[in-house]
C-alpha cells in the first residue's frame, strides 16, 4: 500500500540520483563529455560522492532519454550521432527556439529579462576571458534562460533535451577565443529582437541564430 510518507532513508538515493543525473547532463550539454566517452561507473561514483547504486540509475535514465547509450561490450558512452542525424535534431531545434523565442517576446516580464540579461553578461566575461569551458556554461545557462521566461515548462524541457544531446557537438566549434567573442556577440542581436517585444522578428532572429550554430557545428565535426 502507497502512503504519502517517506522516509529520509528512502529520499536520500533519489535525490543522489537526481544530483548525480543533472550533473551528467550539464556536463554533456556543454560538451565536457565527448561523443563516444566511456562513463566509468566506479569513477563517477568517487566524482559524485555515492555509491555506485545512485550512479547506475543515473545511467540508466539517461539511457533511456538517449543522451548515452549501452557498448556492445560492457560500458555505457555518450551517444554519437552520424551527420544526417544531427542535420534533423537541429531541424527540429530550429523550430523549437524559434517558437520559444517568439512566445518570450510576447510574455517577457522583468525577473525573466533580468535572469536572460544576466546570463549574457556571463556570456561576455567567459569570452573575454576566453575562458572556454566557462563559456560553454553561460551559453547553456543563456539559452535556458530564454526556455524558462516561456513560462512553458514543456517547452522548456523539449528545448533542454536537444540542448544536452547536441551539447558535445555544438561545443567543438569553440575551438578560439574569437568563436566566443563572435557567439557572445550574435547573442545580443538575438536579445535586441527578443526584447522588442517583436513576437516574428524574435521568431526570425533566434531562426538566424541556429542556423548559422548548425553550420559551424557541420564544420567543426
Amino acid at each position: 500500500m502507497l502512503t504519502g510518507s517517506t522516509t529520509t532513508e528512502n529520499r536520500q538515493p533519489v535525490s543522489a540520483v537526481q544530483r548525480i543525473e543533472r550533473g551528467l547532463l550539464e556536463e554533456i550539454g556543454a560538451g565536457e563529455l565527448a561523443p563516444g566517452q566511456r562513463l566509468d561507473e566506479a569513477g563517477l561514483a568517487s566524482r559524485f560522492g555515492a555509491s555506485r547504486t545512485p550512479v547506475r540509475e543515473a545511467l540508466s535514465r539517461l539511457t533511456a532519454q538517449g543522451v548515452l547509450v549501452q557498448g556492445e561490450k560492457r560500458g555505457v558512452f555518450v551517444a554519437e550521432y552520424s551527420r544526417e542525424q544531427l542535420s534533423q535534431m537541429f531541424e527540429a531545434m530550429h523550430e523549437i527556439e524559434a517558437a520559444c523565442a517568439r512566445i518570450v517576446a510576447q510574455r517577457l516580464d522583468f525577473l525573466s529579462r533580468s535572469e536572460i540579461e544576466a546570463a549574457q553578461a556571463d556570456c561576455v566575461k567567459a569570452a573575454e576571458a576566453g575562458d572556454r569551458t566557462a563559456y560553454l556554461r553561460a551559453n547553456e545557462a543563456f539559452h535556458q534562460a530564454i526556455y524558462k521566461a516561456t513560462g512553458n515548462p514543456y517547452m522548456a524541457e523539449i528545448a533542454s533535451e536537444f540542448r544536452q544531446r547536441t551539447g558535445p557537438f555544438r561545443a567543438k566549434k569553440f575551438a578560439s577565443r574569437e568563436d566566443l567573442l563572435s557567439s557572445a556577440q550574435s547573442h545580443q542581436a538575438l536579445l535586441d529582437s527578443i526584447f522588442s517585444k517583436d513576437a516574428a522578428a524574435a521568431s526570425k532572429s533566434m531562426r538566424d541564430h541556429m542556423a548559422v550554430s548548425f553550420l559551424e557545428t557541420l564544420k567543426a565535426n
